[in-house]
């Protein structure tokens, strides 16, 4: 647990009181631990702040173990040598696959149930990854908060959170059970996006689900280092930090009460995705019953890759080992190889879009691997403080790295034979909001074209006759999570841009 603990800053939301002012022992021990990591500079203008400023100082730079931080950069900067041998790729086994565009509906419908079951048992639950910030965007609100212009204004966390109720309604119906269906939902944040989050939810009376099963947590931190090696300071008061990668989510569960809190529920069953995509099926049933039928200990959900030079990662096994390869990564010849049964299509085709389940068996195993865990570097322009002058410096290039992990980064820990992979229908499962409003390409239009259009689509496999010009039908998830129960439009006229949404909501 140490290398768990000191890559985290615990409870750092902006509700958190002053801290304890230190001891002069306690100031002189962690002074020493950082000289003789060659670290001291971090301490250069501690005399010269005020009481409340050293113990918040203090405080962040306990959190750190500096060598601990020396290690994993030098370790991230100076990767394994590469052995010169060129790495298998292949894809999945048939036998870890399975595709929603043509496996036989029999199975689909086997899978659907089962997940509906284990779902009525209280057995799944959703961990959300919503650190980032909507910067790019327009916005300095965390990403979920934002409004993408459906005519409902909902927020993509509340669309999320709708999907989740209905998803409980559903299960309940299915298994016949008066008794409550719970999908507890586990939201992680970053340091800029817990408190603002927190508040979101609060003000939204957490968009109609319980409080006591909405668990919002934070992911770490870690210092900023320079180019030569050195913890780079943001104020004279503050280390510059920066959020550990998605892959931080296996530590936060740890450090934070997630694990603690599905450990007590009986989980047995996660599905983990990021706040972004406007059309992700939280705790799809499909999704968790083909897992389960598969007794993996991690699943992930794919889309088909668009032409052979789309710019994304791939799922495949790589020297035996299920991996996520870059696509700057694979040659000409291997990204445009044709699948041998399937020539219309692309050998190498199954795209990340971070979406993924995992058996909490597994999860629970995160205290014995987690240091293990490889580090990549990210080299950014980093604000910092010139130690001579006390000035914050904005550099013009490059002068430091960030140090993250990856959510795949535990896929090769695994045997083939406990992961799996369900490839998904783009237009159906996956839009994400990357970009600033008028790009054309993840921004906010795409997203809100890509929920109308499913919308319409939905109603018109129910028998709803659709006219006018318009974006397309915004369907709330509350009256349906996937297309179910419109069978009441049957023969009705929706003129386009239309809202189908359940009277309660009706203002």
């Amino acid at each position: 647990m140490e290398a768990i603990k000191q890559t985290l800053h615990i409870g750092t939301s902006t509700k958190e009181a002053a801290p304890r002012t230190p001891s002069q022992d306690e100031v002189s021990t962690l002074k020493q631990k950082y000289e003789q990591a060659g670290q001291e500079q971090v301490f250069t203008f501690y005399d010269s702040l005020s009481t409340d400023e050293q113990a918040r100082l203090y405080h962040q730079l306990a959190g750190f173990d500096p060598e601990y931080i020396n290690t994993i950069t030098q370790k991230a900067l100076n990767p394994p040598a590469d052995d010169g041998k060129k790495a298998e790729l292949e894809p999945l086994p048939e036998s870890a696959t399975a595709s929603i565009l043509d496996s036989d509906a029999a199975d689909l419908d086997k899978w659907y149930k089962a997940g509906l079951d284990l779902t009525a048992q209280n057995k799944v639950a959703v961990v959300l990854m919503a650190g980032g910030q909507g910067t790019r965007l327009g916005s300095s609100a965390p990403k979920g908060c934002f409004d993408i212009g459906l005519p409902s204004h909902k927020s993509l966390f509340q669309i999320q959170a709708e999907r989740i109720r209905r998803l409980e309604v559903l299960a309940a119906k299915h298994a016949g059970t008066d008794s409550k269906v719970v999908v507890p939902w586990y939201v992680m944040t970053s340091g800029p996006t817990r408190g603002p989050t927190e508040a979101f939810f609060e003000e939204n009376k957490y968009f109609g689900l319980e409080k006591e099963n909405v668990l919002i947590f934070e992911q770490g931190v870690l210092p900023c280092i320079s180019n030569d090696g050195k913890i780079l300071l943001e104020s004279k008061s503050k280390v510059a930090v920066a959020p550990d990668g998605n892959g931080g989510i296996y530590q936060a569960l740890v450090v934070s009460p997630v694990l603690g809190d599905l450990r007590k529920r009986g989980i047995e069953h996660v599905h983990a995705y990021c706040v972004d995509n406007c059309l992700v099926k939280v705790a799809d049933p499909i999704f968790t019953g083909f897992a389960a039928s598969k007794n993996v200990d991690i699943a992930t959900k794919v889309v088909r890759k668009r032409n052979a030079t789309e710019s994304v990662g791939l799922i495949l096994q790589k020297n035996g080992r299920p991996d996520v390869v870059e696509y700057s990564e694979i040659d000409t010849e291997t990204a445009e190889a044709k699948d041998a049964k399937q020539p219309d299509v692309l050998k190498f085709r199954a795209a990340n879009i971070v979406n993924h389940y995992y058996s909490f068996a597994f999860l629970d195993t995160i205290p014995r691997w987690a240091k293990n865990l490889p580090h990549h570097v990210a080299r950014k322009k980093i604000p910092y403080t010139d130690l001579s002058s006390g000035e914050t410096i904005k550099p013009e290039k490059p002068n430091g790295i960030k140090l993250e992990q990856f959510v795949f980064d535990v896929f090769p820990m695994l045997e083939l034979d406990k992961f799996a992979c369900l490839e998904v229908r783009r237009e159906d499962e996956f839009s994400p909001l990357k970009n600033a409003k008028g790009t054309g390409e993840d921004d906010q239009d795409t997203s809100k074209r890509d929920i109308m259009k499913q919308g319409q689509r939905w109603v018109e496999a129910a028998g709803g006759i659709v006219t006018g010009e318009g974006v397309g039908v915004e369907v709330s998830p509350i009256v349906s999570y996937g297309g179910e129960g419109l069978e009441y439009l049957k023969g009705k006229e929706i003129i386009l841009p239309a809202v189908v949404s359940d009277p309660a909501e009706q203002k």
